[in-house]
C-alpha cells in the first residue's frame, strides 16, 4: 500500500472502555463517580454522533465489562492472577471486594447494557485486557499476562465477540508480550507516539515534568504532527500507533479550547494530504461530565474529517481495518 498511487490517508478512533476498572487506583467514586455514571449517557451519544458522520471506531473493552453480574465475573477470573510487587495496583486484592451484584446497583463496575449497544453497532470491539492489566509493572509475569488475555478472549467469545485488536492499559506497551497476542489471534495493537514523552513507562516513572510536557503538547506542536506513513508491516501483531489523546473539556482552560482542537485538526489535515495515518483516542468516562461540551468538540473534529474525506479521500477505519491495509497476513 505504501507505494500505491491510490493511497488515501486513514483516520482511526479507538476508545478505551473501562468504567471504574481503569481508574480505581488513582481516584475514587466520590471524586470521579460523576464521570463514571455519566458513561450511561456518553456511549449512546457517541454512537449516535458516529452514525451521523459515518465513523467506525474500535472500542477496546476491559474484559470485566463482558460480565452481566458478579457471579459471571467471578466465574471468569483467570487461573493465574497478576502478582504486582506493589499491591496498590492489584485490582483483585484492592477493588474486587467493593463490587456490587450487577449494573443496576453498581454502574461503576458493570456496564453490560452499554457493551451491548457497541456490539449491536458497526464498530469493532477490541480488548483492553481482562482486568486492566499493567504490563510493565514489577512482579507480574508473561504467564500471568497470557492467563489474563485468555480470560478476556473466553468471556468475549461467550458473547459472540472475537477480539482482534488490543490496547495496553495506561499505554504500557510491553514488546515482550506481542508474541502472546499473536499466538492467541490478536493481530493489531495501539502503539505509542514516537516522542520520548510518550515512551511506555511504569506508573511510578510518570513524573510531573513528563505530564507537563504532554499537557503542552496538547496545545502546541511540541512533538510534531504524530502522523504515520502506511508502510507494509511484515510481522504480527500490526502496530497502529496513537497520534493524540482527545483531552476532555476543562473549564479553567476554556480559553484554550480552540487551540487544542486546531492542534488535532492540523494533524488530521497533514495525514490526509500526505496519505498517512492519524489515530485519535480517549475514554468514555472523559465525556461522562460536561457531555454537551465534549460532544460539541468532537463534532467540530468530525466535521473537519468530513471535509478531509471529501477533499482528499481521507477514510475512517477501525484498528482491525487499518491493520489489513498494511499487512498481507490479516
Amino acid at each position: 500500500m505504501a507505494t500505491s498511487a491510490d493511497n488515501k490517508g486513514v483516520f482511526v478512533i479507538s476508545i478505551d472502555f473501562e468504567l471504574l476498572w481503569g481508574v480505581w487506583d488513582v481516584t475514587s467514586k466520590e471524586a470521579y463517580g460523576e464521570n463514571i455514571v455519566g458513561v450511561k449517557q456518553a456511549i449512546p451519544s457517541l454512537l449516535q454522533l458516529f452514525s451521523d458522520y459515518h465513523i467506525k471506531a474500535t472500542f477496546a473493552t476491559v474484559g470485566f465489562l463482558f460480565a452481566k453480574n458478579k457471579e459471571e465475573l467471578l466465574n471468569a477470573l483467570p487461573s493465574q492472577k497478576p502478582f504486582y510487587s506493589n499491591n496498590e495496583y492489584n485490582v483483585y486484592l484492592k477493588e474486587m471486594a467493593a463490587i456490587g451484584d450487577n449494573e443496576d446497583n453498581d454502574p461503576y463496575h458493570f456496564g453490560y447494557s452499554l457493551l451491548e449497544q457497541v456490539k449491536n453497532s458497526n464498530h469493532e470491539t477490541g480488548s483492553h485486557t481482562f482486568s486492566h492489566y499493567y504490563c510493565l509493572e514489577d512482579g507480574q509475569s508473561i504467564a500471568e499476562f497470557e492467563a489474563d488475555l485468555l480470560s478476556a478472549k473466553k468471556i468475549a467469545a461467550s458473547n459472540n465477540v472475537e477480539l482482534n485488536s488490543f490496547v495496553f492499559p495506561r499505554n504500557q506497551v510491553n514488546e515482550k508480550y506481542l508474541s502472546i497476542l499473536k499466538d492467541h489471534g490478536v493481530n493489531v495493537y495501539r502503539g505509542n507516539p514516537t516522542s520520548w514523552i510518550y515512551k511506555p513507562r511504569k506508573l511510578g516513572k510518570e513524573s510531573f515534568f513528563i505530564r507537563l510536557c504532554r499537557l503542552l503538547d496538547a496545545y502546541i506542536p511540541f512533538t510534531g504532527m504524530n502522523t504515520y506513513p502506511l508502510v507494509q508491516q511484515k510481522t504480527l501483531p500490526v502496530n497502529i500507533p496513537a497520534s493524540r489523546f482527545l483531552k476532555p473539556y476543562f473549564k479553567p482552560l476554556t480559553w484554550l479550547e480552540q487551540l487544542r482542537l486546531l492542534r488535532i485538526k492540523n494533524g488530521m489535515t497533514h495525514a490526509a494530504k500526505k496519505n498517512e495515518l492519524y489515530h485519535l483516542w480517549w475514554h468514555p468516562h472523559n465525556f461522562g461530565k460536561d457531555l454537551d461540551r465534549n460532544i460539541h468538540n468532537l463534532t467540530v473534529l468530525l466535521q473537519h474529517y468530513r471535509k478531509l474525506n471529501s477533499q482528499y479521500g481521507f477514510m475512517c477505519c477501525t484498528m482491525q481495518e487499518a491493520a489489513r491495509l498494511v499487512s498481507n497476513d490479516i
